[in-house]
């Protein structure tokens, strides 16, 4: 009897700490614009990618995918504003993964989606007919 008073005192004391843990924890949370692989740390992450591995290695599909969702967004962005994207079909796996890579051996430093972001600045942009306000999440 003893020892499941003991057991049960134990959870309940851990489930209070947890609680209170989780409750400081969302109390001192910022508010983020962006999350994911790619707000890492480039110097870590160079070493993990392995373009030549594809989708079948989960930091390249992790990636992969985190920079498609970003590039998705970053196009939403640039039809509103100016009727203008980036044509994703040229962005394959491979090239997406060397893209990452490469910036971030060469900025250990920094985040990939600096990566992104350049490739986003340079690439040539498509002209779509495109009503502004389309897209308005502010309702």
């Amino acid at each position: 009897m003893l020892e499941k008073l003991s057991r049960r005192a134990l959870a309940s004391g851990v489930a209070l700490l947890c609680t209170s843990l989780l409750g400081l924890a969302g109390a001192r949370a910022e508010p983020l614009l962006t999350q994911g692989i790619g707000t890492s740390n480039c110097g870590r992450l160079a070493a993990d990618l392995r373009p030549g591995e594809g989708l079948g290695n989960s930091v390249n599909l992790m990636a992969y995918s985190w920079a498609q969702g970003y590039i998705s967004a970053a196009n939403v962005s640039l039809v509103e504003a100016d009727s203008k994207h980036v044509d994703m079909s040229q962005l394959d796996e491979t090239k997406v993964l060397t893209m990452l890579q490469k910036y971030c051996k060469a900025n250990p430093d920094k985040q990939p989606l600096g990566a992104l972001n350049d490739f986003l600045r340079a690439a040539e942009k498509v002209h779509i007919k495109w009503d502004k306000g389309t897209v308005n999440w502010n309702q």
